[in-house]
């Protein structure tokens, strides 16, 4: 019955929005049908606005009314009321976030604010802020919630690496759940020292335009104390609070909080993206224009987005499958042990931390470079300011090194060959061929390096796609930093967590998974 009452409530919304494309796209190609306007920009927006709307329809019969595994995916989540709470929640939760994505802060001047944005835009330090931000959750609007979930996954990371270093931290991991909260409530004063600092800088920054002409704050808070503390309060609250949705979406919802936040952030760019390409589309082959788009880059552009996304399902799923034999133990007449399990180490071990790590890293010399070439101006500042510009070729080269060695950072970091060998030997279990000990962690480690190597290549080549793509077909970063790159890799892997953690819980109850009957997505369990 609620299956039906949310099937008539989506099918309503959905018919509506659906209406509403095909409708405008039909009215937009009426003056082209009276050569009225023969300009082929409308047609191509009326193609496709009516290709939205029948795709629309055609994903909700498929859905909701087809007998499909989707269908039935869904009728068994709405039979289980536990997971549709949680689901539930974890929905209000995101809708809360997004309202206050736009909740301005007091006094500063959201049209001025806009056209410094797209000022910088043009220039390699807005772009690299808007990718920042893309990654992060945040925005360049000053809103409530502009720093993102950045400071809180900054602060997670410093624990992390701290953890490995540190002999006292590194002792309270090791009580359990109780040194798990120590851990946690250690990393929330840290994020909430790291956004006093980023809001802070960030505030001197709307601040320090306010006597000029193209100021940012209001003309009557200018020099303003008070707009520049309610500015600092404002950014650290909404960034805690932001932490403290996904720790409320881990406790109480489907789980994974953070990462939704971000995906989330992410997928909200969608729509502009969309827009973007549907006003630089053109019936020419080549386009007239830097910036107009015709068929033949529209097929690329759509064909290398199905590539991004199979591919970032490929190595996010992808293991090495490491074979691990127990020991037998007899007990009087009976043998226990001897099963031949595999011990499964992921392609993409770090998954997307060390383009976070590189690209935060690479805005530091950007940045400094060309605010040198711009105040001191010579033929040494200005070639450094123009090879650390995002698509320079030395800035790419750079860019792709860092990755690679943050890669390996990370996993030399998180993953740790001797432990993992003593623990096999504790538990009885060796590797076929190896001695327990010394040999079986040389082994683990050698593996380790050799796909990390792989899964680094994957991550490179991920990130330098918009660069690629943008300078090769003449495409706006907008769209191609969308249709394919880190922010596509992060929406596709929290995607297919989110899938992971609904399938076990009807798996868990006897349910079939979103394949439908036992079938279950491949790489998810071992």
């Amino acid at each position: 019955m609620l299956f039906r009452a949310f099937r008539v409530v989506v099918g309503v919304l959905l018919v509506d929005v659906a209406a509403w494309l095909i409708g405008g796209s039909v009215f937009a190609l009426w003056p082209v049908l009276t050569r009225q306007q023969p300009s082929g920009e409308w047609v191509v927006g009326a193609v496709m606005g009516v290709v939205a709307g029948l795709s629309v329809l055609g994903a909700y019969y498929y859905a909701l009314i087809a007998d499909s595994p989707v269908r039935r995916a869904l009728e068994n989540i709405f039979a289980i009321p536990e997971l549709l709470q949680k689901l539930a929640f974890t929905l209000v939760l995101l809708c809360i976030y997004r309202i206050g994505f736009h909740v301005p802060l007091p006094g500063l001047d959201q049209e001025k604010i806009r056209g410094w944005v797209e000022q910088q835009q043009q220039g390699p330090f807005g772009q690299a802020m808007e990718y920042y931000t893309m990654l992060t959750g945040g925005n360049l609007r000053t809103t409530l919630f502009g720093l993102g979930i950045m400071p809180y996954i900054s602060a997670s990371i410093i624990f992390q690496l701290l953890t490995t270093v540190v002999p006292a931290l590194e002792k309270i991991q090791k009580e359990g759940p109780a040194g798990y909260k120590k851990i946690q409530e250690y990393t929330r004063y840290a994020t909430v020292v790291l956004c006093l600092i980023q809001a802070v800088v960030w505030m001197r920054i709307m601040v320090s335009g306010a006597d000029e002409a193209g100021g940012r704050v209001y003309s009557e808070y200018a020099g303003s104390s008070i707009i520049f503390l309610m500015g600092v309060l404002g950014l650290t609250a909404g960034t805690v609070f932001l932490m403290w949705l996904g720790e409320q979406i881990d406790e109480y919802g489907i789980g994974n909080g953070i990462s939704l936040l971000i995906m989330a952030g992410i997928i909200s760019r969608m729509p502009a993206a969309i827009r973007m390409l549907g006003r630089n589309a053109t019936f020419s082959l080549t386009g007239t224009t830097e910036g107009q788009m015709g068929p033949l880059r529209i097929l690329v552009l759509v064909l290398m987005f199905f590539l991004v996304v199979a591919g970032a399902i490929l190595i996010t799923q992808g293991q090495r499958r490491i074979p691990v034999q127990q020991a037998k133990l007899t007990r009087g007449r009976r043998v226990y042990g001897g099963q031949r399990q595999y011990l499964p180490l992921r392609v993409n071990h770090g998954g997307v931390m060390p383009i976070i790590f590189a690209s935060s890293l690479m805005l530091f010399p950007s940045t400094l470079f060309n605010w040198l070439a711009r105040a001191y101006r010579n033929g040494v500042t200005e070639a450094l300011g123009g090879a650390f510009q995002m698509s320079s070729y030395v800035y790419q080269v750079c860019y792709i090194g860092l990755i690679f060695f943050f890669a390996y950072f990370w996993t030399t970091v998180q993953f740790r060959p001797p432990e993992m060998a003593e623990q096999l030997q504790n538990h009885g279990s060796f590797i076929p061929g190896l001695r327990p000990g010394r040999r079986t962690a040389e082994y683990l480690e050698r593996v380790m390096e050799r796909i990390t190597y792989c899964g680094a290549a994957f991550l490179a080549l991920i990130a330098v796609i918009p660069e690629v793509v943008a300078l090769w077909m003449k495409v706006p970063y907008g769209i191609s930093a969308f249709l394919g790159g880190t922010g596509l890799l992060i929406t596709v892997s929290v995607a297919l967590d989110l899938v992971q953690r609904i399938e076990a819980n009807l798996v868990m109850r006897n349910y079939g998974g979103f394949l439908g009957g036992s079938t279950r997505i491949k790489g998810a369990y071992t």
